[in-house]
């Protein structure tokens, strides 16, 4: 995406695959201020990705501290090196809802970024602490930083596809989601125009697809799967049951990769 938009990159990575698409390569950890100081070096823009991407595999405590702390040690440095902008990958799991130990439910939908959360894991609370993190930085450096709640993300030819198979199939299995999704490209295409935005101070927008992964009506499927949630704005179709509104309007976002029954556009 930098490289399109013919913009020299820094990437700082854990391991250096050999291939990356970068004018400089940094290699170390996200949570180390010398190493985030080194990559910052002569950069006007942040894009942070970095963080340990489900609760499932660490222990809660390494999820959280790792999330949290490498989010505060970027944009912190950030905001002190007078970087111009700042975005960085929040989830839609902040809701609380995707990696629950017990069934949970929307408050309503279409669900926004002031839809109340019900956090009740590690991965949940680290994102929903990046936000917070997102807002002090903004307040005390004047830094703007967008965080984008993204939904499941992959290519089209990879683990993407897979998942939309398994969720056309058994619907159940996105539910948790709302069945929302976005391709690895519309994800890049997002944080590209979160970097240009011209908002001021810290706003959280949800990113995804415009339609779920799932052929039927969207309507069917809450009831169904989340009967008791209140419905407050008309949702026609398969349209996703997230608002997207905040990226329409304040990045001209929208997602040109789709996976069921949309064709790309040309």
């Amino acid at each position: 995406m930098l490289a399109r938009e013919s913009v020299a990159a820094t990437a700082l990575v854990l391991e250096d695959p050999g291939d990356l698409v970068a004018d400089r390569v940094v290699v170390g950890d996200a949570r180390s201020p010398e190493t985030v100081a080194q990559a910052l070096d002569g950069v006007d823009g942040v894009v942070h990705l970095a963080a340990i991407p489900t609760p499932l595999d660490d222990p809660p405590e390494v999820v959280f501290g790792t999330n949290t702390l490498s989010t505060f040690t970027v944009l912190d440095a950030a905001g002190r090196a007078g970087v111009r902008r700042a975005v960085i990958a929040s989830s839609q799991a902040a809701s609380g809802i995707p990696f629950a130990a017990q069934e949970l439910h929307p408050v309503y939908v279409p669900v926004d970024h002031e839809t109340p959360d019900q956090v009740a894991d590690a991965y949940a609370l680290s994102k929903r602490a990046d936000e917070l993190t997102a807002d002090m930085v903004a307040r005390r450096y004047g830094m703007p930083v967008a965080a984008l709640r993204y939904p499941f993300v992959g290519g089209l030819d990879e683990r993407l596809r897979d998942y939309a198979d398994a969720v056309a199939r058994d619907p159940a299995e996105g539910a948790d989601g709302l069945w929302a999704y976005l391709e690895t490209r519309d994800a890049a295409e997002a944080a590209w125009l979160a970097l240009l935005c011209p908002a001021d101070g810290a706003v959280v927008m949800h990113v995804a697809a415009p339609e779920t992964l799932v052929p039927e009506p969207t309507l069917d499927l809450l009831r169904r799967y989340h009967p008791g949630t209140p419905v407050r704005r008309p949702i026609e179709g398969r349209a996703v049951p997230y608002d997207l509104t905040a990226a329409e309007q304040v990045l001209g976002f929208g997602a040109r990769h789709h996976v069921v029954g949309r064709p790309e556009p040309t």
